[in-house]
């Protein structure tokens, strides 16, 4: 696999979940429920409060921006700011976020009705976009120097 191809996938997956975000801002509460926004986001949205898409739209915002950041190592942008520690930072927000699934495995296992199977699934999606984004930051390194 070509070096660069990490960097696209990071960058493509990014904006895939902004994407998703939007949908779930579109589709309002059942899909707070469904993506474990938790009740009372779920409950906000059934009453009409903005709060529920604001927050979302800033989550929306920022995949974006990690998007473009996969994007700018590649050179398809113009360069970002604290490019190589904006990577590391995203790899890491990612991998920890998906790291999740260890003890949400371990929830399931105990007592199955603990936690959503969709969880689970999350979390795994996030350590593997994680991973892309470390790898493509490590096989990319000489495209991030300043």
């Amino acid at each position: 696999m070509d070096k660069r191809n990490w960097l696209i996938a990071g960058g493509i997956s990014s904006i895939a979940v902004a994407v998703l975000h939007i949908g779930v801002i579109l589709a309002g509460a059942p899909a707070y429920r469904y993506f474990g926004a938790g009740e009372e986001m779920a409950q906000m949205s059934e009453a009409g409060s903005p709060i529920p898409a604001l927050v979302t739209f800033a989550i929306v915002v920022i995949f974006f921006i990690w998007g473009l950041y996969a994007f700018s190592a590649l050179g398809w942008i113009r360069r970002l700011p604290l490019l190589r520690l904006g990577l590391i930072a995203i790899s890491a927000i990612y991998t920890l976020r998906g790291l999740g699934f260890i003890p949400q495995l371990i929830w399931k296992l105990q007592s199955p009705t603990s936690i959503a199977s969709s969880d689970i699934v999350f979390s795994l999606a996030s350590l593997l976009i994680g991973i892309i984004y470390g790898m493509g930051t490590w096989k990319n390194w000489s495209l991030t120097a300043q």
